[in-house]
Order: C-alpha cells, then sequence, then structure tokens
C-alpha cells in the first residue's frame, strides 16, 4: 500500500477543495469540515450506498425509518438517500425521543429500521414499558444497526423480539458513506460484505499499511480505501474503529472497541481536543474527568470537575459557563457533577470508558496495551 495518502478521521484536516458546482459538507461535531462531497461524488456515493442497501435486504416497496443524525455529519441523510434508491419509501427521523419514533414509525408503516443498537434497544424498552405494546405490532421485517458498539447478545435479542433479521452496516466515519454490511445469524456471515471490493480493510494500529487477508490475531483499526471514487483514489480512512479478528479470518469483523481522539458516545464521536480547549477557557478548573458508561440501554456521559478555588463550588453561574462551553461543541449532553473538595492539577483531564470501548486517545499507546 506504498504511495497511498493516510488520513484519520479523528483528525480529518480541511476536508477537499471546493467544488465550484456546489458540494455537500460532512462537517464533525466541532462544526470543522471533515470532508466535501461534491455534485458527481454524491451520485457516486448513493449508488454504491444503493447497490449495499439492496444487498443488506432493503427491497422495493419498503418503508425505511432512518433513526440516525441528520446534523452535521448528514449520516442519516446519505443513509437514507441510499435505501431510497434502492426502492424503499424513506424517512429520516434522526435519534428523536422513542416515544416519537415509535409515532412516526406508526404513521409510515415501516418495514425497515436503521438505528444504533442501543437507540433499538431503547426502543425495544419503552415498548414494553411505557406502552405496553408487543415489538411484533410494529411489523418490522429488518433492522440494520450501525454507529456503535454492541455484542451479539443484544443483535439477538432484537431479532427475537422484533421477529425480524438483523444486519451490520458499517458506515465510513469521514465520508458517511454506508460502504459495508454484515447480515446476523447467517451462517458463514463472521464478518462485512463490502459494496465494493476493497473499500474496507483492516490496518495495524502503529504502522501505515493494511493489511491482506487472511488477517493476524489481535486488535486492528479499521480502515476504509474509498477507490469507489477517482478523485479518493489512493486514500485511506483509519476510522477509530478497532475490531478484534480470529487468525487467519478473510473478513473484517464487527467493531468491537475505539481508537483515538475521539471517544463514541450514543452513535456521536465526541472531539477531545475540543473538550480541552473549551475547559481551559474556564477559569479555576483545578481537574476533571469525563466518564462514559452505559448503565442501561444508553451511554451516560458525564463531566466530573474539580474545581481550584473552594469559593468556586456551589457557583451555579461557574457550572453554567462548563455546561454552556460543552453545549457549543459536543453532540450529546454531557451532566457537569462538581466535586465536594477543591483541588488544582492545574487542569489535568482524563477519560474514563467505563464500558471498556475506547482503548486508548494514542494509537501507539493502544498497540502497547493490546499487545
Amino acid at each position: 500500500m506504498s504511495g497511498r495518502t493516510w488520513i484519520r478521521a479523528d483528525l480529518p484536516g480541511p476536508g477537499t477543495a471546493p467544488d465550484p458546482e456546489g458540494e455537500l459538507l460532512l462537517l464533525g461535531p466541532d462544526g470543522v469540515p471533515g470532508a466535501a462531497l461534491g455534485r458527481d461524488d454524491r451520485v457516486c456515493a448513493t449508488e454504491l450506498g444503493c447497490s449495499l442497501m439492496a444487498r443488506a435486504g432493503v427491497a422495493w416497496g419498503d418503508r425505511v425509518a432512518v433513526a440516525l443524525s441528520a446534523e452535521g455529519d448528514q449520516t442519516g441523510a446519505l443513509v437514507a438517500e441510499s435505501a431510497a434508491n434502492a426502492g424503499g419509501r424513506t424517512a429520516v427521523l434522526g435519534p428523536r425521543g422513542r416515544m416519537r419514533s415509535h409515532a412516526a414509525m406508526r404513521a409510515m408503516d415501516a418495514t425497515v429500521l436503521v438505528a444504533t443498537p442501543c437507540g433499538a434497544a431503547d426502543l425495544l424498552a419503552r415498548l414494553h414499558m411505557e406502552f405496553q405494546a408487543d415489538p411484533l405490532d410494529l411489523g418490522l421485517r429488518r433492522i440494520l444497526l450501525a454507529g456503535e458498539i454492541a455484542p451479539d447478545a443484544l443483535r439477538r435479542r432484537l431479532a427475537a423480539e422484533f421477529g425480524a433479521e438483523v444486519g451490520d452496516l458499517f458506515i465510513d466515519p469521514l465520508l458517511q458513506v454506508p460502504v459495508a454490511y454484515r447480515p446476523f445469524g447467517t451462517e458463514g456471515a463472521d464478518g462485512f460484505e463490502a459494496a465494493l471490493s476493497g473499500t474496507i480493510g483492516l490496518a495495524p494500529l502503529d504502522a501505515d499499511t493494511v493489511y491482506e487477508p487472511p488477517y493476524p490475531a489481535g486488535t486492528a483499526e479499521i480502515v476504509t480505501l474509498p477507490d469507489w471514487r477517482p478523485k479518493f483514489h489512493g486514500m485511506v480512512v483509519r476510522t477509530g474503529f478497532t475490531a478484534e479478528p480470529a487468525a487467519g479470518a478473510t473478513a473484517v469483523p464487527v467493531p468491537s472497541g475505539t481508537v483515538g481522539e475521539r471517544v463514541l458516545v450514543r452513535g456521536r464521536w465526541l472531539p477531545l481536543p475540543r473538550l480541552e480547549r473549551e475547559l481551559a477557557r474556564v477559569d479555576g478548573i483545578g481537574a476533571w474527568e469525563l466518564r462514559v458508561s452505559r448503565p442501561g440501554t444508553l451511554d451516560l456521559a458525564e463531566l466530573r470537575v474539580a474545581f481550584s478555588r473552594a469559593s468556586l463550588i456551589g457557583d451555579r453561574m461557574w457550572t453554567a459557563r462548563i455546561e454552556q462551553a460543552l453545549a457549543s461543541f459536543s453532540p450529546v449532553r454531557i451532566a457537569v457533577v462538581v466535586e465536594d473538595e477543591a483541588r488544582d492539577e492545574g487542569g489535568a483531564g482524563r477519560l474514563t470508558d467505563e464500558r471498556g470501548h475506547h482503548l486508548a486517545r494514542d494509537r501507539g499507546d493502544a498497540r502497547a496495551r493490546t499487545g
């Protein structure tokens, strides 16, 4: 893979050169363009996505509810357009509250749901607890999952409770195009099937080289090679998702973790450098810790702050400044908790992922930890 340009989705750079005929800017959660798709790029992207969605089982006459974000990064919009081109009548619901999602799905008589695993699990829980409804009554025949780390036990439960076939989509986190599909529960389907041969692969965490299958055992980073469009030919995208292939595997397995300068929360990427910059602007923060957990069906993000001066503890205005700083860039809600005692560590911060998903911010550190 010599001569290829390596790009990290967590630090993507300024994006492509402007297209004089108009382009779709794909924004990161901090508002910085990570990539841009011109008119012809979008045509190629939706043709690729259409082929993949058809392979994933979206058929003519399906009614597809896409419960993924359509803000900034445009994931939901491009997936929906791909499903529509595959023959489905498609609506982008976004990651709205489950009561509104349920109402929208009933109104459109959805047959296919595209959602994060935890979003689908939360919908299932609320059908039981709040609506006292039988999930089978929704009439879903297919559920396509994307954008989160989840165990196969959850996929089995979704399949059983909804009476639907379950599969996984892999969406390029930089270009936001669906590029691979895994049918769950099908004999021999141990990994993703690429929409176009060679568009998804694995790379070592600490070297810019793409593994050739069969893959070695151990932790590797999932990469995309967007050769589906000539202008992207020669580019390799480090997605930030990691996987654990078995020795000799020939297909890329579903993600098992993440790595890099972003942490995945509720299917959205939270940029840690931006978090550090915003907190550095708030005077009086002595130390902080971002905790991410999954106490129930959904992820929970909590920022624990220690002030350097005791006089700031209990000052609602100072806490509000932190909340406003987080809201200025974070794609998900982060609860703020102020510690009872003051301490000054020079504003040092750390990430604690209680789910065990995020291996490390530095890929070299992740490699050392995983061996």
